[in-house]
Order: C-alpha cells, then sequence, then structure tokens
C-alpha cells in the first residue's frame, strides 16, 4: 500500500480529513491501485458508483458495504454530508457476459431499479481535495450509500428524462423533471459492466449501481432531514446527524 493510500485509509477509519503529505496519484491507473487498496482494507463492497466522460471510459469507485443504510436510517455528520438523488441498479440474477450482444437488453433481465441517495464526503483537505485524480482515488469521495425498496414490478423500460422531488425539510433541491447523466440508465450500467472487469472484485450479484446524481450535489449539515422521490421508481430518506 502507498503512503497516500495508507493516509486515505486512516482518515476513513477514524472520520477524520488528512492534508496528503508525499507523492499523490499521478494518473487514473495510480488512482484506481488506491481504491483497491482501500476495499481490500474496509472489507465488502456493496456496489459502484459510475461516472460518464464524453472523452473516455467511464470513472468509478467502489461503494463499502458497511457504509450502506436503509431508507429512514440516521447518519452521523462530521461538519456537513453531500446528498445526491440517483437510480441505482441492484443486479439479481446471474450476470451476462460483458461483451453479449445488446448487452443493455441483456442487463435488464437481471437488474432491478431501486431508488438511493449518495452520501457524499472526502477524507482529504487542503488543496489537494480539488484534484480529480485524487478524489478518484478517495473512493470518488464517496461516503455512503441510502438504499430504499428495489422496484418488482419494473416493465423493463429506461429511465431517461424523470420527474421526482429531493428535498431538505420544505427545501426542494431538484427540478421537477430531470435527466439521468448521459440520458440512459441502461447505457451508463453497460458502460460500467463493459469497464470494471475485476476492480475491486468487479460487479457481483446482490450489488448496486448507481448511475449519476439527478441534482447538484448539496452540502446539508447535521440535522437535516432528507427525502427524495423518483416518479415510478420510488422513495427514500435519511437524516443527518
Amino acid at each position: 500500500m502507498t503512503t497516500f493510500a495508507e493516509q486515505v485509509l486512516a482518515a476513513y477509519r477514524a472520520g477524520t480529513r488528512v492534508a496528503p503529505e508525499g507523492d499523490l496519484p499521478a494518473s487514473a491507473e495510480e488512482a484506481y491501485a488506491v481504491q483497491s487498496a482501500l476495499s481490500a482494507a474496509l472489507g465488502p463492497v456493496a456496489g459502484f458508483k459510475v461516472g460518464l466522460k464524453a472523452d473516455g471510459p467511464p470513472i468509478m469507485a467502489p461503494i463499502m458495504a458497511a457504509r450502506c443504510v436503509d431508507s429512514g436510517a440516521t447518519v452521523a455528520v462530521r461538519d456537513h454530508m453531500g446528498v445526491e438523488l440517483e437510480i441505482g441498479w441492484k443486479i439479481v440474477g446471474p450476470l451476462p457476459a460483458a461483451d453479449s450482444d445488446d448487452l443493455e437488453a441483456a442487463l435488464a433481465r437481471v437488474v432491478l431499479p431501486v431508488p438511493v441517495i449518495e452520501l457524499v464526503d472526502s477524507r482529504i483537505s487542503g488543496p489537494a481535495a480539488d484534484d480529480p485524480l485524487v478524489k478518484l482515488a478517495d473512493l470518488q469521495v464517496n461516503h455512503g450509500l441510502v438504499v430504499g425498496t428495489p422496484l418488482t414490478a419494473w416493465d423493463g423500460s429506461d429511465f431517461g428524462a424523470v420527474r421526482g422531488q429531493m428535498r431538505v425539510g420544505t427545501r426542494d433541491l431538484m427540478a421537477p423533471q430531470s435527466s439521468v447523466p448521459g440520458g440512459s440508465a441502461l447505457a451508463t450500467l453497460a458502460a460500467f459492466y463493459r469497464h470494471v472487469g475485476g476492480h475491486c472484485g468487479g460487479l457481483q450479484p446482490g450489488q448496486i449501481v448507481i448511475t449519476g446524481t439527478l441534482h447538484p450535489m448539496t452540502n446539508l449539515p447535521a440535522g437535516s432531514q432528507v427525502s427524495g422521490e423518483i416518479e415510478g421508481v420510488g422513495a427514500v430518506s435519511v437524516t443527518l446527524n
């Protein structure tokens, strides 16, 4: 494990932030190596977050099972916590080969949509916190995941533009209609699956892949009551304490 990875791991376990000393990740490969070291040290992976890029493969990061909670839970906040309402895909059957013809349709047969709130927080302080490769190494600043109920009555249709709401108290964080990043939640899942390979154990049944925020990420203080709903998918909530 590199010195940088050791510093991030210590901050993750202590619930603090660190101004890293020494060499920072200088490439995506180095950042993903840090992710792998962190996931090996922190235990089971409950899923992955995905970010599409117009000029290359998607970026990705594992989500630790120990930081996943059910809808309605209370989560401790250090000084603030970022929240993002997203569509997730829960893997509920054996996965097809990543090079399958019509991969989106093949994946649609083994997933269910689920509403989630991603919790966002960095383990890094100082100027390095704004470095994209440092963010990527730091699990793409994922803190955890709040998971709603999978939609068992899903008809197999994709999600592009969706209606919904995301509120803290009575304050609206999301427009009544929003677009899934990239315009297709299934295409995002397929792009990730083609790319992930065996990274951090690879994608496995039971895990959840989240597909990007439906509104600008919002930092909130302790005491915030957060509730989200995606029409046709479901509702999810969390209390920040």
